[in-house]
């Protein structure tokens, strides 16, 4: 496929943004290190690093575009089995650097690590900040289909018209992603987008792999064809690709090269059309009664009874 530029470079993500003008980028969406000891993260303490960050954030809202956005996807820090949600942490200084929340979106996802000492995390979520009130917002290129499209006003002067909007619904604030089973079952009409696990077609060499259709999401409803898109922590490049699959210009940096050339080579599939991705709406798979991966194990049954109650 014809692809527009990009610039995807080894390097960090403030001396990168210094060398880009003012109200240059239309969208900032990214997934930054969560500072819970990773192999590519130096873990500090909270205050510590959230004060590395203030002057990132400082260049990201100088280049930010007037009608631009920010979408910063955050999970939790814990430290000796504390919880500590970084998104309320990041609240503050977004609005201290002149930023409007417009919606604070929840990405539920099925699988992730299990706890023994605390419910195990099924969700993360996307800081949707706007530099002003002037911003873009595609709502009908993400709608999904309406629950009940057949609804008419009951009174007033519009009774008996039909209520709903013929391009479909809002998706809402709550993302989990895939619309299953899209036109024969309401009831599932839910965004549900899965992470990036050993299974996932887009899995590569990366421990916390943003899945592609998670910013497509963002890219069509918060940019036009044309606009840039950039992501400062880019890791394999998943949201260079869903912006350079949907029409726009794509900025990533990341700081270790490995990650880069894993991305410069997913580039190079999508221009080939040979990259693999996952289609926005395809259903999530879910294990009938007759899977053996859903029927309880013969060890649980021959033990204690009391395990499969």
């Amino acid at each position: 496929m014809d692809i527009l530029d990009f610039k995807y470079e080894c390097t960090d993500a403030l001396e990168f943004s210094k060398r880009l003008p003012d109200n240059t980028i239309k969208l900032i969406i990214t997934s930054p290190p969560y500072n819970i000891g990773k192999a590519y993260e130096d873990k500090v303490g909270i205050d510590e690093y959230l004060e590395n960050m203030k002057p990132m954030l400082s260049e990201f809202v100088r280049i930010l575009s007037e009608d631009g956005s920010i979408c910063w996807q955050t999970g939790n820090y814990v430290s000796d089995g504390e919880v500590y949600p970084l998104d309320i942490y990041f609240y503050p200084i977004f609005k201290k650097l002149g930023l409007h929340l417009r919606n604070r979106i929840i990405w539920h996802f099925g699988h992730g690590l299990h706890c023994t000492k605390r419910f195990s995390g099924r969700y993360e979520t996307i800081l949707w900040f706007t530099k002003s009130d002037n911003y873009t917002f595609n709502l009908d290129d993400v709608r999904i289909p309406s629950k009940y499209p057949g609804k008419r006003y009951y009174k007033g002067e519009k009774k008996g018209q039909v209520s709903g909007n013929p391009k479909g619904k809002n998706p809402e604030d709550v993302w989990e992603l895939t619309v299953e089973r899209l036109y024969d079952d309401w009831e599932s009409l839910i965004w549900d987008i899965p992470n990036v696990k050993a299974n996932h077609p887009e899995k590569v060499d990366h421990p916390c792999q943003f899945p592609i259709e998670l910013v497509e999401r963002c890219v069509l409803a918060l940019t036009n064809v044309g606009d840039i898109v950039y992501d400062p922590f880019a890791g394999v490049g998943s949201a260079l690709l869903g912006a350079l699959k949907n029409g726009r210009r794509a900025y990533g940096t990341e700081l270790v090269q490995k990650y880069v050339d894993i991305g410069l080579e997913r580039i190079k599939q999508l221009k080939e059309d040979t990259l693999k991705t996952r289609p926005i709406y395809k259903k999530i798979y879910k294990p009938k009664p007759t899977d053996k991966i859903a029927q309880i194990p013969k060890e649980w049954t021959e033990g204690d009874k009391t395990l499969c109650k």
